[in-house]
């Protein structure tokens, strides 16, 4: 029997497949949208190389990992029926990390996170019908709690359906809880919250640079219309990881819903802009609050243009909500539960920005080799 995955092509995808394969013997069931069996894995080792070397990859995908080619929104993900059999057959849990993260779209959000997820509860549900289910672990977003102001919120009291949203991804995404909660009652379920997931706490390198750029843009900034002492839930990739990977293979985790976060630890603006300017070298920003709603229209407003300032508007008006509700999450669960708190963002926060500008905020993606083809790793369609 396997671990199914979804998103494993995602940056959060890559840290749950990695510590997966590194920690653990599960053979794991893959979706991934390719129209080829090469194009599946070339896309798997763009995402993995942040965790593997080639060699290792290879070994890994011919003794441990079954690709399926699908594409989360179709019925039975476009797997032909002898496929989706043989998912549902060998599958006996499964972590639902695909997404969409574009938080603008309403209908992307509602095509890929509502669509996405009723495919995969409908998968968990014939698997439990047909030989009985482990665990669905489903990868939320702490954004489900969402209209706050100055708060610390536990898991329990997060989603209230009386509160509005910031955006379709917190709606569709809160939505997709309640969907596992309705339609698999007989099945145990995690349902992990990631707050603002910024970096790896143990390296420089990144794959994912969208809340990069806005933080990069902040720290340029004299002059920042924020609160010094505002608090901002930032949590590490591989902390994340760690924690989804760790508790979905317990045979009894103590809960049923975490915030992966960093809760009361979380940092404050003035700590964050202090350590950042001193690693780097800059000068420390002055805060001036009031900016607050000027600044929030001038960014409306350059979102509209063209060119790199409008890239970093644009960024910045998506997350500005995020960035101004001194909101965090408590956490007390997942440590416990990991015995181990979370790297606090001043610590790596400098090497980040440094990785990310030294590659233009591109990830420097290695090539799949040359000399190394299909036939050589001996993969099948649906199978490894």
């Amino acid at each position: 029997m396997a671990i199914f995955v979804t998103g494993s092509t995602g940056y959060l995808g890559s840290y749950v497949v990695a510590g997966l394969l590194s920690g653990y013997r599960d053979k794991l069931n893959l979706l991934v949208r390719a129209k080829t069996e090469q194009g599946a894995r070339e896309r798997l080792w763009t995402s993995l190389q942040l965790h593997f070397d080639f060699p290792k990859f290879i070994e890994y995908m011919e003794t441990r990992v079954r690709i399926f080619r699908g594409d989360l929104t179709n019925e039975q993900f476009g797997l032909r029926d002898d496929e989706y059999h043989t998912l549902v057959d060998t599958t006996d849990s499964l972590i639902h990390g695909a997404a969409s993260l574009n938080r603008k779209s309403e209908k992307q959000c509602l095509n890929v996170n509502l669509r996405g997820t009723l495919e995969v509860i409908q998968m968990a549900r014939r698997a439990q019908d047909r030989h009985g289910f482990r665990r669905y672990s489903h990868v939320s977003t702490v954004a489900v709690a969402g209209k706050r102001k100055d708060e610390v919120v536990t898991e329990d009291s997060a989603i209230d359906w009386e509160r509005s949203d910031y955006d379709p991804y917190a709606r569709t995404k809160k939505f997709c809880e309640h969907m596992a909660n309705r339609w698999l009652p007989d099945v145990q379920k995690t349902i992990f919250r990631p707050a603002i997931v910024l970096g790896d706490s143990r390296r420089p390198e990144t794959s994912q640079f969208d809340m990069v750029q806005a933080v990069h843009f902040l720290a340029r900034m004299p002059v920042l219309p924020l609160r010094p002492q505002d608090k901002i839930d930032i949590v590490p990739a591989n902390y994340v990881g760690k924690a989804v990977v760790t508790i979905h293979q317990k045979d009894a985790p103590a809960h049923g819903i975490y915030h992966l976060s960093s809760g009361r630890g979380s940092q404050t603006y003035v700590e964050l802009t202090d350590a950042i300017a001193q690693a780097g070298g800059m000068r420390k920003p002055v805060y001036w609050p009031w900016l607050g709603g000027p600044f929030s229209r001038t960014v409306n407003w350059a979102a509209n243009r063209k060119g790199a300032v409008g890239h970093a508007a644009s960024l910045l008006k998506v997350f500005w909500p995020y960035l101004d509700w001194n909101t965090v999450f408590d956490n007390s669960r997942v440590v416990a539960e990991l015995a181990e708190a979370p790297a606090k963002f001043a610590t790596y926060a400098a090497g980040l920005l440094k990785f990310s500008r030294d590659n233009d905020f591109r990830y420097p993606a290695r090539p799949w080799p040359a000399n190394v083809g299909l036939e050589k790793t001996a993969v099948g369609r649906a199978s490894a």
